[in-house]
């Protein structure tokens, strides 16, 4: 989102997107009244434009159709998604078979699975699995979408591995950190809730997999809300105690917007559940950054 704020910021408007920078509405729509135009793909932006390229990362192919039309391009990339593109260049590289696993369709999955199209099968879940065919069973190894369920995604991984004991895991975890870090929250929370409500959009995979977790984890009842206003108070009729959380990329004023209206419905108490403390950051594009003065 701050990408997209500098890059107006340096250049004005318009600066053209392609897909949604994050997949939360209340972000797409904040930039949009700045003047971000949102773009499926490189071929809708003018020739000479600038393009940002969305959080989820795209393939090559994205990018030489980019330098084809001249775009000046600005990477908004998420670096973890980058490390998941370097693994599968890496792995199809050593002529592994590379098993992604992922939402079909997912812009994330589209791209990495871009970067090495012929050693990469794409694998949705669990019950995929039998699908798969490898070449050599000592070389194959897994990667994933950086927004899964952890759960999940380890029980493709146990799957995958009664059919290929030789598989390989990936030299370092690959699902975000807060993406893992919003799951293992939830789960402690979950239990000791009627409700949990997720603020987030329904385009976003890590905020859809926080209402699975919740729900396979003793809330009676969960729901995904863009905003306060999409909570039906009947959800709240029984209720003695709500969970709130939210997806990787929503900004802290949804949340505190939904913290204030269940106040004004008598749910004042407010007791935060901390499991992690996340204190990493991420520099900006490089197009972006300040300049170094040499003295």
């Amino acid at each position: 989102m701050e990408t997209v704020e500098r890059t107006l910021d340096k250049h004005g408007a318009p600066v053209y997107v392609r897909k949604e920078i994050v997949h939360n509405r209340h972000v797409v729509e904040t930039l949009q009244e700045r003047g971000a135009i949102f773009v499926d793909e490189t071929d809708q932006v003018p020739e000479g434009a600038i393009v940002v390229f969305s959080a989820h990362g795209v393939s090559p192919e994205v990018h030489k159709t980019a330098e084809e039309r001249q775009l000046r391009t600005i990477d908004a990339t998420c670096p973890l998604v980058t490390k998941v593109h370097q693994e599968a260049k890496r792995f199809a590289r050593d002529d592994y078979d590379i098993i992604l696993i992922g939402h079909e369709g997912h812009e994330e999955v589209e791209g990495t699975a871009g970067e090495a199209p012929r050693h990469i099968q794409v694998v949705d879940g669990p019950d995929a699995v039998d699908d798969v065919q490898v070449r050599d069973e000592s070389r194959v190894i897994w990667l994933s979408q950086t927004t899964l369920s952890v759960d999940e995604t380890m029980e493709t991984v146990h799957r995958l591995r009664e059919r290929f004991p030789l598989l390989n895991d990936p030299p370092s975890d690959d699902i975000c950190y807060a993406t893992q870090n919003r799951q293992v929250a939830v789960k402690a929370l979950a239990p000791e809730c009627d409700l949990v409500i997720v603020v987030g959009s329904q385009n976003s995979s890590n905020s859809q997999r926080l209402v699975e977790v919740a729900l396979q984890n003793g809330a009676q009842a969960s729901y995904l809300v863009d905003y306060a206003r999409d909570i039906d108070l009947a959800w709240l009729d029984g209720v003695t105690t709500v969970g709130v959380t939210s997806g990787a990329s929503v900004p802290e004023v949804l949340v505190r917007g939904v913290l204030d209206l269940l106040a004004e419905h008598g749910y004042e108490d407010v007791q935060s559940v901390t499991t992690a403390q996340e204190t990493l950051t991420f520099a900006l594009p490089r197009e972006l950054r300040p300049a170094r003065v040499t003295r």
